[in-house]
């Protein structure tokens, strides 16, 4: 099953992307993290995708296939995977599905409002040693915003900043439209309130995905 992650920067896609990894076994892919990698690593699409990250604007869709398609041909992919910020264009759906065609899927759109995402975000603190994640409006790492795990320095990540997270915010709201409808025709496009805990919208994900599953058992099963 291939299973996507839509929402907002902040709607908390990452995290319920790692609780669904825990409990049903599929890789969490999350194309953010595969491009930030490659900044990191200093690759020549690290240098053509930094500054187009740093300003909120997408990145070109031929660049994140790329880095996809790598991604999927791994094999720990091959009974499922879910995408954590992909494809976020009607153009990279359908890009998705010449890829990897036959593959069932559920996308799960995580509703959040700007005001929620604007909290989370600015709140924010990565460690710049070991890449551990902290949120100083839930869990505070200390005064001295030493990392808990390797003592490391925590910082503001650059596309974490207020004007930057308005700007992606809107550019979500622009561009999603298309790409909703889309799911909705093909009848796999669930909703979930993500203005709730994290426990309480992942118990709504497991309702959707249990159900997903059994169906597709189901129709295995049939004559």
């Amino acid at each position: 099953m291939r299973i996507i992650l839509l929402g907002p920067a902040g709607s908390g896609k990452g995290t319920q992307g790692e609780l669904i990894e825990r409990h049903y076994g599929f890789p969490r892919i999350s194309t953010g993290d595969l491009l930030r990698l490659e900044v990191q690593k200093g690759t020549e699409l690290g240098r053509m995708v930094e500054g187009i990250m740093k300003s909120g604007q997408l990145v070109a869709d031929e660049l994140v296939l790329d880095v996809v398609k790598a991604r999927l041909q791994a094999p720990d992919c091959r009974s499922g995977y879910v995408l954590d910020g992909y494809p976020r264009t009607l153009n990279q759906a359908l890009l998705l599905e010449q890829l990897d065609p036959s593959r069932p899927e559920t996308v799960l759109e995580i509703q959040i409002s700007e005001e929620s995402v604007l909290k989370r975000l600015t709140g924010r603190r990565v460690c710049s040693q070991c890449g551990a994640v902290y949120n100083i409006n839930n869990n505070e790492p200390g005064i001295d915003l030493k990392c808990q795990v390797c003592s490391g320095n925590l910082s503001l990540r650059p596309d974490d900043r207020p004007e930057v997270i308005r700007e992606r915010f809107r550019i979500y709201r622009e561009t999603i439209g298309p790409l909703l409808a889309h799911y909705s025709r093909k009848q796999v496009l669930f909703p979930v309130d993500g203005d709730r805990t994290v426990e309480e919208v992942f118990e709504a994900i497991k309702l959707i995905m249990d159900s997903r599953i059994s169906g597709q058992r189901g129709e295995l099963k049939r004559p």
